[in-house]
């Protein structure tokens, strides 16, 4: 039996924090770990930037509120549901993604929490454990799976490392060239073909 695991943002809905920062003005935002590998330093970042702006949970749930998942990512999650067991493994908080998996039909997401005060202020982020892609997909092995894993940035590549095939989803260059061992699908036809290989080949 086969899981598939996929990173949520940049493969199925759009970057939350890019958003944010395109309708805040504030450009210290646009930075995601595909710039900055060390989740905590990016986190931790983010969190002093709202800070100083006075941007609470509400201001950020109305950005999200605009989203809506990639084109054709909705079909392609529907097949890959219909061809595999799925879940989405991302380091997003269940407070940001709620609206977003509604429109997906409400997929299976192990994801993080935030740390809210009474009034929406973020104050702190709880990871759910550390490096939790990797280890849930330790865990599925544990129990008797394949996994086969796709996702677009490097907080993505300890996921596609421990899978039995792990497949890079539009990444930017700078990933590609220091990942080259895994394919790279650049829209949702090429990643359904490259997971029905990797079905093959384990």
């Amino acid at each position: 039996m086969e899981i598939a695991c996929l990173d949520l943002e940049g493969v199925l809905i759009p970057e939350i924090w890019i958003n944010v920062a395109e309708k805040t003005g504030i450009k210290e935002l646009l930075a995601t770990t595909r710039d900055i590998p060390d989740y905590d330093v990016l986190m931790r970042q983010r969190l002093d930037i709202l800070a100083a702006n006075d941007l609470t949970i509400h201001d950020v749930q109305q950005v999200i509120d605009t989203l809506t998942p990639l084109d054709g990512a909705k079909e392609f999650l529907d097949w890959l549901k219909s061809e595999f067991q799925v879940v989405i493994l991302s380091d997003t908080f269940y407070e940001f993604a709620k609206p977003l998996m509604r429109q997906l039909d409400y997929p299976t997401l192990f994801c993080h929490k935030l740390g809210l005060d009474e009034d929406g202020t973020i104050t702190d982020y709880h990871l759910r454990m550390a490096d939790q892609k990797r280890e849930a997909v330790k865990r599925f092995h544990e129990i008797n799976f394949k996994v086969i894993a796709s996702g677009d940035s490097y907080n993505d590549t300890t996921m596609l490392t421990e899978a039995d095939r792990g497949i890079l989803y539009c990444p930017p260059q700078n990933v590609i060239d220091e990942f080259p061992q895994f394919p790279v699908a650049t829209d949702y036809e090429v990643l359904k073909a490259e997971f029905l290989k990797a079905r093959a080949e384990i």
